[in-house]
């Protein structure tokens, strides 16, 4: 259906006289009857009545005054869903959990006027393909993995270097210490389940483990990191890695523990990943507002990442 002689049916309707209709428009009169006359042919019906006083709505009109208004808010709607500026501002996070997320939410406090999606692809390569074709705004990623350069036409500045820590359960040989250094971890099973083959943060541990001697263990299904946590909690050979800024609850019989790693302290390297020609008026807020990440107070500490990782 026409949305132009649907508008018009709707503006003839509220003026009640077609010369109005027409001004409201900015159409001829003739333009009017025509687009009157053609929607009532398509409809099969007569929506207005002349008389005097102008353009009345028949029956058949009145009947169909509420559904022309719908169909016009409708198609608003669906423009103003893809207006930049007028969307949401869409970001792609890896999960929930994880320092992205916080990071998004920090961001939604400082500015709670700006509209956000926050989606959660899997991969760089998913990200990187829906920046491209416009599906998302801004992707948070570790970039770039061995052999995977970013197209041109995507931008990324690395905003965030997270420090891993331990986690273990109560009954874990390094549960008591108060941090542990990359050299004690050697010997200790630290499982991952999460790890998929491929992706890059697959990369970042399998460079992890060939530096520092580690045995990270990615066998068996992740189920999520309710039941890594319940597995760790309840195994005393075994350990996870965890993001400093990753945001976890566990039952207070869990007895779990966070242990800083040092000497060095590997970290993870989020960068925020945008297309170049990506005109949203909230990525440049975005951009800014990640800029202004403060900095651990003190001196800082010796730390680790891939050779790979894009610079700070």
């Amino acid at each position: 259906m026409d949305l132009d002689t649907v508008r018009t049916f709707v503006a003839a309707a509220e003026a009640g006289r077609f010369q109005e209709a027409a001004a409201e428009l900015a159409v001829t009169q003739q333009a009017v009857s025509k687009r009157i006359a053609v929607l009532e042919r398509k409809l099969g019906v007569r929506l207005f009545t002349r008389t005097p006083r102008g353009a009345e709505l028949t029956i058949d009109g009145q009947a169909f005054l509420p559904h022309a208004r719908e169909l016009l808010r409708v198609a608003d709607r669906a423009v103003a869903s893809v207006r930049t500026g007028r969307r949401p501002l869409r970001v792609d996070v890896i999960a929930s959990r994880v320092a992205a997320s916080g990071l998004m939410r920090e961001f939604h406090r400082a500015h709670p006027g700006i509209d956000l999606d926050v989606v959660m692809l899997f991969d760089i390569e998913t990200a990187v393909a829906a920046l491209r074709s416009g599906a998302i705004d801004a992707s948070f990623r570790a970039v770039a993995a061995p052999g995977r350069p970013l197209p041109e036409d995507i931008e990324s500045v690395r905003v965030l270097d997270e420090p891993l820590q331990l986690l273990t359960g109560p009954g874990h040989a390094l549960a008591a210490a108060r941090s542990v250094t990359m050299a004690r971890l050697v010997g200790h099973r630290i499982w991952m389940p999460g790890i998929v083959p491929g992706t890059e943060w697959a990369a970042y541990y399998e460079d992890l483990v060939a530096a520092f001697d580690l045995t990270i263990e990615a066998t068996g299904p992740n189920f999520g990191s309710d039941a890594l946590l319940d597995t760790v909690a309840d195994t005393p050979a075994l350990a996870t890695f965890m993001g400093e800024r990753t945001r976890l609850v566990w039952p207070a019989g869990h007895g779990l523990r966070r242990i800083p790693v040092t000497d060095p302290t590997p970290v993870y390297p989020h960068s925020l990943l945008w297309h170049r020609d990506n005109p949203h008026p909230a990525l440049t807020t975005l951009r800014t507002h990640l800029a202004t990440i403060p900095t651990p107070a003190g001196p800082a500490p010796e730390t680790w990442t891939p050779n790979w990782a894009l610079p700070h």
